[in-house]
């Protein structure tokens, strides 16, 4: 039976501890409709331009962004089928993570019955996850095949092999293998969010298909965080860490496939480490717009704040209270003088108030 090997180390215990932190604020913001329209939108525009781009996808985000909009651009067809197809991709799984009851419960909340995990996590997916993705790209009678040739995986940067997968004649029985262990007792008492590395992982190790194997691993190990509990409102994209370095990526892989028995740990340091970067990347953006909502309410309409007085008052909305020795803490490199400056602005425009003199004074939210 597939038996992932890795350790977890205080690395990954420590941006686990960074993403629940993350999504417990995402969570609980009170974000208006139409704004959460608006991010859950943004991400699905970078999903789907940085998921097709690490694999040699040559449009640039605005181009993307156009394609997804059914505005026409000149470029290769190959290049916007590619794009279209894998928003396909994301709608899909979000729509059978709904049909699940999944979304937005938490991973204690819901457990699946045991009978049902097969349901998800599948072949059937898997198969279904390909089709969606090189669909008009490969012939039709190897979308939703596995492979019946040798391949290997390259660097779309360098050309260098990455990764040369087992014969063809051993997918099936490798899948097979995997599906077993996924829906196994062991993988469902893992955290979701090393299970989500490990599933990543296993399928670019596999490489069932002739084509599209990145973005359907991708796609997998997405559905594992909308289906345990990790969905944070469906405003997060992965994609965008690995293209943003993508020798990073490829090393990250090739590490697992180097080390003796594919040891994960390492892979599984660099994933978690791409999950809390966004989870995180996600909460900033939330609590910003939660803190501009809550000032234009107080002012009665828009107030202009600079960057250094946005983050004042995010402290002294997450603490409570700001006081003068937390100034280095907060903003280490600007003068005490500029942050009295910017607090003295904030008590004019009735943002906030003061209580106590000198040194001792606290600033806190009216």
């Amino acid at each position: 039976m597939y038996q992932p090997r890795f350790t977890i180390s205080q690395k990954m215990l420590r941006d686990i501890g960074l993403i629940e932190g993350a999504k417990a604020v995402v969570e609980s913001a009170a974000l208006l409709p139409a704004w959460e329209a608006k991010f859950k939108e943004e991400a699905e525009v970078r999903a789907v331009h940085y998921g097709t781009h690490v694999e040699g996808n040559e449009l640039n985000l605005e181009q993307a962004r156009k394609v997804l909009e059914g505005k026409e651009i000149v470029a290769r067809e190959r290049d916007i089928r590619e794009v279209v197809n894998y928003r396909k991709v994301l709608g899909y799984l979000e729509k059978i993570s709904k049909e699940t009851g999944a979304v937005n419960s938490g991973p204690q909340e819901k457990k699946m019955e045991e009978g049902k995990r097969g349901d998800l996590y599948n072949e059937k997916t898997l198969k279904e996850l390909h089709k969606l993705t090189v669909d008009g790209i490969v012939p039709e009678d190897q979308a939703g095949k596995y492979r019946q040739v040798g391949v290997v995986l390259r660097d779309v940067l360098t050309g260098e092999v990455v990764h040369r997968p087992r014969p063809a004649v051993e997918v099936a029985y490798q899948l097979e293998e995997f599906f077993a262990w996924l829906n196994s007792a062991t993988a469902w008492d893992l955290h979701p969010i090393i299970k989500a590395g490990v599933v990543h992982y296993a399928i670019i190790h596999i490489h069932p298909f002739t084509e599209g194997n990145g973005r359907v691993s991708r796609a997998m190990a997405t559905l594992i965080l909308l289906n345990e509990g990790y969905d944070i409102r469906r405003l997060f994209s992965l994609e965008e860490y690995y293209d943003k370095n993508v020798a990073a990526y490829y090393y990250a892989i090739r590490t697992a496939d180097q080390n003796p028995d594919h040891e994960l740990t390492a892979w599984l340091e660099y994933f978690i480490e791409g999950v809390s970067l966004e989870f995180n990347r996600v909460k900033e953006q939330v609590q910003h717009l939660s803190v501009d909502l809550k000032i234009k309410a107080r002012a009665g309409g828009q107030i202009y704040l600079n960057n250094r007085q946005i983050k004042l008052v995010e402290v002294m909305e997450n603490v409570g209270f700001l006081t003068n020795p937390m100034f280095r803490e907060i903003l280490p490199m600007v003068s005490e003088d500029t942050v009295l400056r910017d607090l003295k602005d904030l008590l004019k425009k009735k943002i906030i108030k003061k209580t106590g003199k000198t040194k001792a004074a606290r600033y806190v939210m009216r």
